[in-house]
């Protein structure tokens, strides 16, 4: 391990990894810091979202993920309420079910092979920072004390984030449920759907396959809640799926049993001078909706191109806030989100879930609604804010739109992303636009002759994009616009 990075990442799950990943692949030395010494089985991620997936798709990795789980075309909710994916307009149509260390596997190979650094047994004990980097001082597994200094430092370690608190950052929030049991079990009588959950008068009851035979059931008994040390017995667990589902499948042989609550919190700011938050060290909240993989993941996707641009000196001098500004904001939203999902399927009152019942029931037989309802769990309808005046393009998603290989074949836009750089899109020939930023932006042809100009950000987001115009005209807001995001050429 040596002494000196560009950036050190702490935290080896999916966040960390994902970013230090990125930053390899962007050629900025990396060294990732996870205090685990082997992954652990016991975790509790199942969803990839199809927004997640676009974003693997993107670096290459999304069949190999894809490939470690199973589809599932509608998430339910309770009371037999679903939310309908099977026509989200998207390559992957569905939430993959799949443990998270399978995800792992995945982000932990590309970022090795890109050359990341990646330390196990590693502590962090101390971190201070000054204007010129971070100073992170790190425990190894026999207790042997040294020092590293970076450039920055992403804290991706978790709700219990060390980098947080050694910032001394507050976490505000609170607790939305508690009591709410894990077991990993096995099943007699497995349930024929994927997912099988749902809420009722005696609780909350969920179960999903591991994909090895072993099954990670979670429980709340509405009627009694226990202290996080109280311990869990597979009877009690048992008890409330049976209520809850009508069968508890035969639970059986369980390797692990667990209790815990679940909390709502949000940092105030993401970045903190050379040091950045991302995932449950930024924001934590109810599991319902499966977005709290995703949403970690996402932060990293937002955070590590801008990350490598300041780095290598060509990121404009306000671009690496604009982390904050916008993944705070979606942050938000999904902690406000997901704990209306959680409060309506934990709803203590009957008459009130009745009231509820009817109204879901109502909803998602309103085309606009159920498409809407779509999009927001599977993270299609994240979008980043716009200033006015901007086209109405600027910070949506792009969609995964059919482009023109170098030799003339056509390929898609999300295999042109995987170099990492920003994506100008054009239906007509403009050789020459992007010379200036040769390295920073390719330049892509459409299928679509009729398509103005589309500068697309690195992550799938659109930063600027305008419509046919007069020539000159265009070259004018084009290259402000490339200045703006890209950072100016002459320097």
């Amino acid at each position: 391990m040596s002494d000196a990075s560009d950036v050190v990442v702490v935290g080896g799950g999916p966040t960390g990894l994902m970013v230090a990943g990125d930053l390899a692949a962007a050629g900025v030395s990396c060294t990732l810091l996870e205090r685990r010494t082997e992954r652990s089985p016991l975790t509790r991620a199942f969803a990839v979202h199809a927004r997640t997936l676009e974003m693997f798709d993107a670096r290459g990795i999304a069949e190999a993920v894809v490939e470690s789980g199973t589809r599932v075309n509608a998430l339910s909710l309770f009371a037999g309420i679903e939310v309908d994916l099977s026509a989200l307009p998207t390559r992957f149509p569905f939430v993959l079910i799949t443990p998270q260390y399978n995800v792992e596997d995945v982000l932990e190979r590309r970022a090795r092979e890109a050359g990341a650094t990646i330390v196990t047994g590693a502590e962090v004990t101390g971190l201070s920072q000054d204007d010129d980097g971070v100073d992170v001082t790190v425990a190894g597994p026999d207790g042997q004390r040294r020092g590293l200094r970076a450039s920055y430092v992403v804290g991706a370690d978790g709700v219990d984030s060390t980098i947080r608190r050694a910032l001394d950052v507050p976490f505000p929030g609170e607790a939305v449920v508690r009591s709410v049991m894990l077991a990993d079990v096995r099943l007699a009588q497995p349930p024929d759907d994927v997912l099988v959950v749902d809420a009722g008068d005696d609780g909350f009851a969920f179960i999903a396959p591991f994909g090895d035979g072993w099954y990670r059931v979670i429980a709340w008994d509405r009627h009694l809640q226990r202290p996080d040390d109280d311990p869990v017995d597979l009877d009690e667990i048992s008890a409330v799926a049976g209520k809850v589902l009508g069968s508890d499948h035969g639970m059986h042989d369980p390797r692990w049993l667990s209790r815990f609550h679940s909390d709502e919190r949000l940092v105030p700011q993401y970045r903190i001078g050379r040091v950045l938050l991302a995932g449950d060290a930024a924001h934590v909240h109810s599991p319902a909706g499966g977005q709290g993989m995703n949403t970690g993941l996402q932060d990293s996707a937002n955070l590590s191109w801008k990350l490598a641009g300041t780095v290598h000196g060509w990121a404009p001098h306000a671009l690496l806030d604009t982390y904050h500004d916008e993944r705070h904001a979606v942050g938000q939203s999904v902690v406000q989100g997901s704990g209306t999902l959680l409060r309506m399927a934990l709803m203590g009152s009957a008459p009130l879930r009745t009231v509820r019942n009817v109204a879901g029931a109502a909803a998602a037989r309103i085309g606009p609604l159920r498409r809407k309802a779509g999009e927001f769990v599977s993270g299609l309808a994240i979008g980043y804010a716009r200033a006015r005046g901007d086209h109405p393009l600027v910070g949506r998603r792009v969609p995964d739109v059919p482009v023109l290989g170098a030799d003339g074949s056509r390929q898609r836009l999300y295999e042109k992303l995987r170099a990492g750089r920003f994506v100008l899109l054009t239906g007509q020939d403009h050789h020459g636009l992007v010379d200036p930023w040769a390295g920073r932006v390719d330049l892509v042809a459409t299928l679509d002759r009729s398509h103005g100009l589309t500068l697309v950000r690195p992550d799938g987001y659109v930063a600027w994009a305008t419509d046919t115009k007069p020539i000159m005209r265009r070259d004018v807001e084009l290259r402000a616009a490339l200045i703006t995001w890209c950072g100016d050429p002459a320097g």
